[in-house]
């Protein structure tokens, strides 16, 4: 495979990657699950059993193990055609997936301070004609 068929694959492949690796440790339809691991990784005795529990609240933990599994799916190696093509595509596929959430995290609460403005700015508005009206 060509280099730029590569990176191509490597920045195509990292955007399943931080969907489900997003979806699993932050989003509503995996609250209870993940409230589950959280107070396992907090509350458990055996470090075994906290750090286990822990993968599926870390975003960045969790997308290695995702990461490993789109690998093995795809047969996805970067540079090298042996192991250490596989473990270099690993480590690229979590770093660019990671930069992918922390971009789609900052673009999500650049939209939640947005919306909690303008709802300000509405709720002024609307409180605006009462208080005039209560000076009159």
């Amino acid at each position: 495979m060509s280099i730029q068929r590569e990176i191509t694959w490597l920045f195509l492949l990292s955007i399943p990657i931080a969907c489900v690796a997003w979806t699993v440790t932050h989003e509503e339809v995996f609250r209870e699950p993940r409230e589950y691991c959280t107070k396992r990784s907090l509350n458990s005795k055996s470090i075994l059993v906290r750090k286990f529990f822990y993968l599926f609240t870390c975003e960045y933990c969790f997308s290695h193990y995702i990461s490993i599994i789109f690998i093995i799916l795809t047969d996805f190696h970067l540079l090298m055609d042996d192991w250490r093509g596989y473990l270099i595509a690993g480590f690229s596929l979590v770093w660019i997936a990671n930069t992918y959430m922390s971009l789609f995290g900052l673009i999500r609460q650049d939209i939640s301070k947005e919306k909690a403005e303008i709802r300000e700015i509405v709720s002024n508005l609307k409180e605006a004609p009462q208080k005039n009206n209560a000076k009159v």
